[in-house]
């Protein structure tokens, strides 16, 4: 049995790892597209372009592995079968609970490394992937912090607290330097809404003065702030959810809890983060009963289109759960673990009515 398992382990990972290089150059050749049409904007030059597809790629490495693992294993065992060893492994005594151990010690190791890229590799890499994008196009140097967006625009640095799904800014700080690096002005802003051609409106805005050794603080209801940045430019620059560490997730839905804001969308994106690993293991768990499902009306060929179809399907089923855990208030658990319960419930299922056959 040990010889067995071994045989089918090293079979899944080679198709694995193939199907996963083909999907990785794939998604990276359509980063390569995107990304030419920027060509030439501001200093963004190719070599800026190969930089920030080559940055993305850890990002792909994540996203990209259930469905990988879940078409590998289907045509590793679509090919068992297609040879009759499939045929010939279980006629010897092996049963689905020892084929589902020889998946799991493949499926186990590519689990860690899921997690490993997703939590060390993808997101410092995904983070300066922007900043290089942003700063060739627009000059702009950007981080964020738990105290929100920090851009240097020109002379001056600029916190944005938070960004608004209509382009708008809450809780803007503006603080403007000479050319010998001393505070000039410092200008808080409630709110600032993008009027266009490079202007904002900032309103509610409380203005402090250095003149000399002397302050001056005025309150202003509305005024006009020149600035390059853009709506645009900021929802890239800010880090999505889906694209942070687990631990960033953790930290900052604490630090949002602690303020008494809404962390919802961080806590379930940090449990899909954690189960996401484990989703490698379901997908290959349900290609076991599936490669063998209807041998005789669809070849190889077809497992592989239903083992695509299978996996974008759990992909969309993800975000779709995601999003209504959001919408509707859902526990941040049960919206990050419905998807991966339901693909394991389909696997566990389909054995099932195999063995009663």
């Amino acid at each position: 049995m040990k010889t067995l398992r071994s045989y089918v382990a090293r079979e899944v990972a080679m198709a694995t790892l193939l199907v996963f290089v083909a999907l990785l150059l794939l998604f990276a050749f359509f980063d390569l597209v995107e990304q030419m049409k920027d060509l030439g904007r501001g200093g963004y030059q190719l070599r800026h372009i190969l930089l920030h597809v080559l940055l993305s790629a850890p990002n792909h490495v994540y996203e990209l592995f259930p469905i990988a693992a879940l078409i590998g294993t289907l045509f590793a065992l679509a090919q068992f079968v297609a040879s009759s060893e499939y045929t010939v492994m279980r006629a010897s005594g092996v049963s689905l609970v020892r084929m589902v151990g020889a998946l799991a010690t493949v499926g186990a190791a590519f689990g860690v490394l899921t997690f490993t890229v997703g939590e060390f590799v993808a997101p410092p890499a995904e983070q300066y992937a922007q900043r290089l994008r942003s700063q060739a196009i627009s000059g702009i140097v950007a981080q964020e912090f738990r105290s929100g967006l920090w851009i240097k625009d020109g002379n001056s640095f600029v916190n944005v607290l938070e960004v608004t799904p209509s382009g708008g800014l809450k809780g803007v700080r503006i603080y403007e330097f000479d050319t010998s690096y001393r505070l000039r002005n410092l200008r808080f802003a409630v709110g600032a809404e993008y009027q266009g051609g490079n202007h904002w409106q900032l309103m509610g805005v409380a203005q402090t003065t250095f003149e000399g050794l002397k302050t001056r603080v005025s309150n202003i209801e509305s005024m006009d702030w020149q600035s390059v940045l853009e709506p645009a430019l900021l929802t890239v620059l800010l880090v999505k959810p889906e694209k942070m560490s687990a631990w960033s997730l953790y930290s900052y839905s604490q630090h949002l809890k602690e303020n008494r804001q809404k962390a919802l969308r961080y806590e379930i994106a940090l449990w899909i983060k954690l189960l996401y690993p484990v989703a490698v293991l379901v997908m290959m768990v349900l290609a076991l009963p599936f490669a063998y499902f209807q041998n005789r009306q669809g070849g190889v060929g077809a497992k592989l289109f239903a083992g695509i179809m299978l996996g974008l399907a759990f992909h969309f089923l993800n975000r779709l759960f995601g999003h209504l855990g959001l919408l509707y208030d859902w526990p941040p658990f049960t919206s990050a673990v419905l998807p991966t319960m339901l693909f394991l419930s389909i696997a566990l299922g389909m054995m099932w009515w195999q063995e009663r056959r």
